[in-house]
Order: C-alpha cells, then sequence, then structure tokens
C-alpha cells in the first residue's frame, strides 16, 4: 500500500478490435511478477501496450507514460529485447517500477541440451552455429517489425513513440551497478539494458559531466552525471578503460553536454549539498557582484582552465601535442650526451659513430692512427711533470 500510495494514476487500457493487434509471442519479462520467470505475449493496443504472462498475470504500458522506448537487436548478445522508460513508475506485483523490458535468448535448443564442447570442424557444430546465425536474424526482423506497428498505432492514435536503437560504435565498459557491463548510448540515453539492475540515464537531465581519477598513473577513470536536480545524488560509471575517454569527450561535445576532469574521486554528497544552497552557482561573481568567482562547475577544474573544448581537454589531461614534442627532443638530447659521453669511453662505439657517417675503412684507417698518435702524445705530456714531482 506504501509503494502505491505516490503512483501517478494510469488511463485505462482500449483495447483494439476490429483489426488486427502487433503482437510478440514468447517472451520474457524483467523485472519479474513475484520472484518467478515471467513469460507471455505482449500487444499493442489503442493507447497503450498490454503484457499477459503464461499465469494469467497483467501489465499495462500507456504510450503517454513512455518517456523512451528502445530496441536493442542482438549482435554478440545472447537476447533481442524491447525497453520501456517510463515517465511515471507502474506496479509490477507488489513493487513500483520505472523500467520494463521484455526480451527474447538467442540460445538454440541444442546447445542448451548438449553443453559438451564440440570441434570447430564438427559438421553438426557448424550446423548450429548457421542456426543460432538465422535464429538471430529472424529475431531481430520480428522485434524490427514489431516496433515499427507499435510507432503506427500509436501515431494513428494521436501519441508520439519512437525506438531508439543504441550506438554500438560509440559502447564502452564501466561499471555502474557492481560489475562491468557494456555501456551504450542512444539518442535520448546512456544505458546498459542486458544486465539488471538496469542503467539508464535521461540526458536531458543531465547538467555536467565530470571525470575522476584522470591521471597517466592509472589505467582506467570514472565518470560522474550530475543531475540537473541539485537534491540528487550523481550518476557513476567506474572504472572506464583510459583509451575510451576521447571518444566519450567527442560524444559530449556532439551532445552538447560540458565536461571537466580531475585526479581525484570527490565528494559528491558535500557538492551537492553545497551547490544546492547556492543561488549564484551560475554567475562568476559573488553576491557583491565584484569579486570573481568560478562561475558553474568550473570549480571542479584540477589543470587549469581554456575556452575551447578542444583545448580544455588537452589543458585538463596536462599534455598537448606540443609538449610531447618538447619531450621527444629532450629526450634526444640526453641520448645524443650520452652517446657523446660513450664515444670518450668506447672505441668501438666511436668506430660505428663514423660508420654511420658514411667513412670508408681507409678513412677510418687514418682517422685512428691519428687519434692513436694524439692520444700517444697527450699521454707523454701528462707523464713528464709527474717524473719531475718525484725527482723533488
Amino acid at each position: 500500500v506504501q509503494e502505491e500510495a505516490n503512483l501517478v494514476k494510469q488511463d485505462k487500457l482500449v483495447r483494439t478490435k476490429n483489426e488486427r493487434v502487433p503482437r510478440l509471442a514468447d517472451l520474457t519479462m524483467r523485472p519479474v511478477f513475484a520472484g518467478r520467470k515471467t513469460q507471455g505475449n505482449l500487444e499493442a493496443h489503442t493507447n497503450g501496450l498490454r503484457f499477459i504472462s503464461t499465469r494469467g498475470e497483467m501489465v499495462d504500458i500507456m504510450y503517454a507514460n513512455i518517456k523512451h522506448a528502445v530496441f536493442q537487436p542482438c549482435k554478440s548478445e545472447i537476447m533481442v529485447l524491447v525497453h520501456f522508460h517510463l515517465k511515471n513508475p507502474i506496479m509490477v506485483g507488489k513493487k513500483k517500477q520505472q523500467d520494463i523490458q521484455f526480451f527474447t535468448e538467442v540460445v538454440d535448443a541444442s546447445q542448451a541440451v548438449d553443453g559438451n564442447r564440440r570441434s570447430m570442424y564438427d559438421p553438426d557444430e557448424m550446423d548450429d552455429e548457421q542456426r543460432e546465425r538465422q535464429l538471430r536474424k529472424r529475431l531481430n526482423e520480428a522485434f524490427k517489425d514489431f516496433c515499427r506497428k507499435v510507432e503506427n498505432v500509436a501515431r494513428k492514435n494521436g501519441y508520439t513513440l519512437e525506438f531508439d536503437i543504441p550506438y554500438r560504435d560509440l559502447g564502452f565498459m564501466g561499471n555502474p551497478n557492481k560489475e562491468m557491463v557494456m555501456i551504450m548510448p542512444t539518442l535520448n540515453c546512456l544505458c546498459n539494458l542486458t544486465e539488471t539492475p538496469f542503467f539508464v540515464v535521461d540526458l536531458s537531465n543531465v547538467d555536467h559531466v565530470h571525470f575522476e581519477r584522470v591521471t597517466f598513473m592509472s589505467k582506467a577513470f570514472d565518470m560522474v552525471l550530475i543531475n540537473k536536480d541539485f537534491t540528487k545524488q550523481p550518476w557513476r560509471v567506474d572504472m572506464i578503460p583510459n583509451e575510451e575517454k576521447d571518444s566519450i569527450q567527442e560524444w559530449l561535445t556532439d551532445m552538447e553536454i560540458s565536461y571537466t576532469e580531475g585526479p581525484m574521486n570527490l565528494n559528491w554528497k558535500s557538492i551537492m549539498s553545497t551547490v544546492v544552497g547556492d543561488d549564484r552557482f551560475y554567475m562568476d561573481t559573488e553576491e557583491d557582484e565584484v569579486t570573481q568567482k568560478e562561475a558553474g562547475w568550473e570549480f571542479l577544474r584540477m589543470f587549469g582552465r581554456d575556452d575551447g573544448s578542444d583545448e580544455e581537454s588537452e589543458e585538463e589531461s596536462g599534455y598537448s601535442e606540443n609538449s610531447g614534442q618538447e619531450e621527444s627532443e629532450e629526450e634526444s638530447e640526453e641520448e645524443e650526451d650520452f652517446d657523446s659521453e660513450d664515444d670518450d669511453e668506447s672505441d668501438f662505439d666511436a668506430d660505428d659513430d663514423l660508420e654511420e657517417q658514411g667513412m670508408d675503412w681507409d678513412d677510418m684507417e687514418r682517422e685512428a692512427a691519428a687519434d692513436d698518435k694524439r692520444k700517444k702524445r697527450d699521454g707523454d705530456e701528462d707523464d713528464r711533470p709527474q717524473k719531475k714531482k718525484r725527482r723533488r
């Protein structure tokens, strides 16, 4: 009863009669009813979708209550799915839920039963792989067709509903909730829909993104997505591999979301409580309108500041192409000094050096002979005063 207290009342489903209803059969729903696997059929009616389980349980999702609908075809995953992120939570069993998902697993029955590994050249194994590829293709087509029909039914009845498809090429590994998962952006969200609990961040609610633990020492960094509602704690994705940073920052720039980065993990509870009470947070002066201060999230910047977003990321990371060139020049100078020291000590290195300069053998022999004479002469001069000293 307490769970239902704050629910927004939903309209009653109007069932479509006199025409064929778009339907997907043999789906599994997540979250489940009462801890048991929930399987059944999903139908698209006049003002919403209805899922009826094999045990007779029913879930209605109104088109007007769907904030984001995502269709994720299976490529490397074991499932193809449709996911609904709702504006207001609805009851599933005895719990409020804001994310409802329907999926079908792409696991061939023969594979599930026969767990033994066979040779890749086994004709049966090759047949199984071929069947699985065909099954993936068939399920992807069936789900895609269903999504298109649902969009048409919604549009016909005055609702706007569009299914987003995640951008795989922008996906990255990260840990939003105790395990590493593949996180992919859609047009409106950043999400992981294959593992539970679902991770869905509506990008229209993100005010700013901060990257933590950005140093040359660490192999991974953490991403903090700050909610526009400062009373709520930010979303986090931890342990993102360093090589993903540039592509994530490019994507944020395309989405017109600001970002900063720093070397430390920050205390977001205290930061958010400070920010909530700051009326002039986005202004660059204090209350006297004279004293300068950092505007908005600029105070999170740890490596100086710059106005251009491209230059900004170079400033923040403390590294630029020029500095790289300078470093390599310094290194090469040091190497040259080191080589010259070696030249004084070792004849062999000197010969190599001469060889590199393009001298032939005769020139090198003459050079070596002259060098020996010079060393002998210098040695004789050094010995003379020492003999005089001994006489005294």
